[in-house]
């Protein structure tokens, strides 16, 4: 989580960033569930982190991805993010598919190091970047994008 520009104060961002760290303490559960074995608990681990991950996404790309996208200067960083959450979905469904553990546990790395760099392009580049560019407008425009938690 950035904590040197303040940018965590502003409701959507620090909203964001929360979601970040449950959805990051979810993954380490998932993480023991594959180390454990149980198809069962990989399987409920993996809903947990998609039921946290799905509205924090979708929200996301609602609100600010959508008002940072209209500057051309951050429309592809933009895009990068969007596309690295579809293909964190798609890493979810193979830890659950895998039909062993080796395989599990290298789904699970590359996972767990796709999110963890997304998060740190989100909370370290974005948000930032966000709060030095917008104005009350576009925080207004954010926050009406923005579904509700």
């Amino acid at each position: 989580m950035c904590s040197y520009c303040g940018c965590e104060n502003i409701e959507v961002v620090g909203r964001f960033m929360r979601e970040h760290t449950e959805i990051i303490n979810a993954s380490g559960v998932l993480r023991a569930a594959c180390d454990a074995g149980s198809q069962d608990a990989i399987a409920a681990a993996a809903a947990e982190v998609a039921r946290l991950f799905a509205p924090h996404s979708a929200a996301e790309e609602a609100g600010i991805f959508t008002v940072m996208a209209e500057d051309p200067e951050f429309t592809d960083y933009v895009t990068r993010l969007c596309s690295e959450h579809q293909q964190l979905n798609a890493h979810l469904a193979t830890i659950v598919a895998a039909a062993d553990d080796a395989n599990r546990h290298a789904a699970y790395e590359e996972f767990e190091h796709l999110l963890r760099g997304h998060i740190d392009r989100e909370d370290n580049s974005l948000f930032p970047a966000a709060a030095v560019a917008f104005a009350g407008p576009e925080w207004e425009r954010v926050a009406a994008l923005t579904p509700d938690a």
